[in-house]
């Protein structure tokens, strides 16, 4: 199959430099394969999306040289294909409602998930209580080891009943959850290649396990390192990132390219944007990247 990669920020606020390392690996790794590069936006969840920031992001985009292939897809304009995707796996008894509430999740959990909430006890598994409708709908999974080799991260291996449990696929506020809305709009898009943050490391094998259970294909996925703070902490709106300064694209560029490992002649964040990108297109080595999953952004 011809290579098709993607970047799929979700609209919570303006473009910052680590979002920027994201989308300038996961382009530069399609341009070098000789595929396309598609941009989604993730705005599934209403209530985090900001006003104007989608429109802002892709004009950040612009102005640092970034070109895609084909439309923008926008994940809020396809919920009818994430119910369908969640009809069918009501309909293979894969998935089932849960009437817990959060505090009742709270109450009854024994363990936390890999990504630091709380495990789910499958009180609702085989039926909600007598009397009450479900709030949310689960995905059942079971006891089965989930590994992929990723070329910057290794192996990685979860259990996904022990390491995740039963996650949900459509929250108590009506809104689809990213796990099920990214698996189905990358199998939508045929997308072959995932790159993306090492913070989505731990998300994959459910995503792996998700295609599966809806007889989709795998890509391939490759975590780069992410770019955190003094205090260790993930750059991102919560945590205080800046907007990236649209007036010095091209230093933007040349340091995130450093950040990669890539280290071009530092000149070049003095040049113009299209010499940045000729010289990235040109000297792209999936080999520098650093093999560790958070980097301080100095």
């Amino acid at each position: 199959m011809n290579y098709r990669g993607r970047f799929a920020p979700s609209p919570t606020g303006a473009l910052h430099f680590g979002s920027l390392i994201a989308a300038l690996a996961s382009c530069l790794e399609a341009r070098a394969h000789g595929g396309e590069w598609l941009v989604r936006m993730e705005d599934v969840d209403a209530p985090r999306t900001a006003p104007g920031a989608a429109e802002g992001i892709l004009a950040c985009l612009e102005a640092h040289g970034f070109i895609w292939n084909g439309e923008i897809l926008w994940q809020s304009r396809r919920l009818e294909a994430y119910q369908a995707a969640l009809d069918d796996l009501r309909a293979k008894n894969l998935a089932y409602g849960c009437a817990c509430s959060r505090k009742e999740i709270a109450e009854r959990a024994t363990a936390r998930a890999i990504d630091g909430g709380l495990l789910y006890s499958g009180t609702c598994r085989h039926g909600t209580p007598s009397g009450r409708l479900p709030r949310a709908w689960r995905l059942r999974v079971e006891n089965a080891d989930i590994d992929f080799s990723d070329p910057i991260q290794g192996t990685i291996r979860q259990n996904i009943a022990r390491d995740v449990g039963d996650f949900v696929l459509l929250r108590a506020d009506c809104q689809f959850a990213y796990q099920l809305a990214v698996v189905v709009d990358d199998a939508f898009q045929g997308i072959t290649h995932v790159v993306r943050g090492a913070d989505l490391l731990d998300s994959t094998p459910r995503q792996i396990y998700l295609q599966a259970c809806l007889d989709y294909a795998q890509p391939e996925y490759l975590h780069v390192p992410v770019a955190t703070n003094a205090a260790g902490e993930k750059l991102s709106k919560q945590t205080g990132a800046k907007a990236l300064d649209v007036e010095h694209p091209a230093a933007n560029l040349v340091r995130a390219l450093n950040f990669l490992g890539q280290h071009p002649p530092q000149e070049l964040a003095q040049a113009s944007v299209r010499e940045v990108w000729e010289w990235a297109l040109g000297n792209w080595q999936r080999e520098k990247i650093p093999r560790c999953q958070w980097i301080r952004d100095q």
